[in-house]
């Protein structure tokens, strides 16, 4: 069962070099991310205990490997591989991932962002 605790990071701000088009992969852009990871977060409340709990700068780091490592052309996959690697990283329940593009390539557009969420969990066999 999942705990519907959660510790979040919101509007991470990265400059990374992802995109289909070549010119997003030279020049590079920024990106942000949200990120929200489930678990228990009673036992470190009651105990005041961060071994209780995770760390928010490795959880910050995590992400900032991906988003400022090797280059990727979908932000599905750059969500993807932020999910994954919490996952296998820190003892959580699940996680949800949103990457933002705030200046996407798209003739003619006017918008805030394109942007994607993930959601990603334990089997219940883990």
């Amino acid at each position: 069962m999942t705990s519907e605790d959660k510790v979040i990071l919101s509007g991470m701000v990265f400059y990374g070099f992802h995109g289909v088009d070549t010119d997003e992969q030279a020049l590079g852009q920024r990106f942000i991310v949200d990120l929200e990871v489930n678990l228990d977060l009673e036992p470190a409340g009651r105990s005041d205990d961060i071994r209780l709990t995770v760390n928010y700068s490795r959880l910050f780091a995590t992400v900032r490997e991906v988003v400022e490592g090797e280059p990727i052309e979908l932000l599905e996959s750059i969500a993807d591989r932020i999910a994954t690697r919490i996952l296998d990283r820190f003892p959580v329940q699940a996680t949800r991932v949103k990457v933002k593009k705030p200046a996407p390539s798209i003739k003619g557009s006017i918008l805030e962002y394109a942007g994607v969420e993930v959601y990603r969990r334990r089997s219940d066999s883990e």
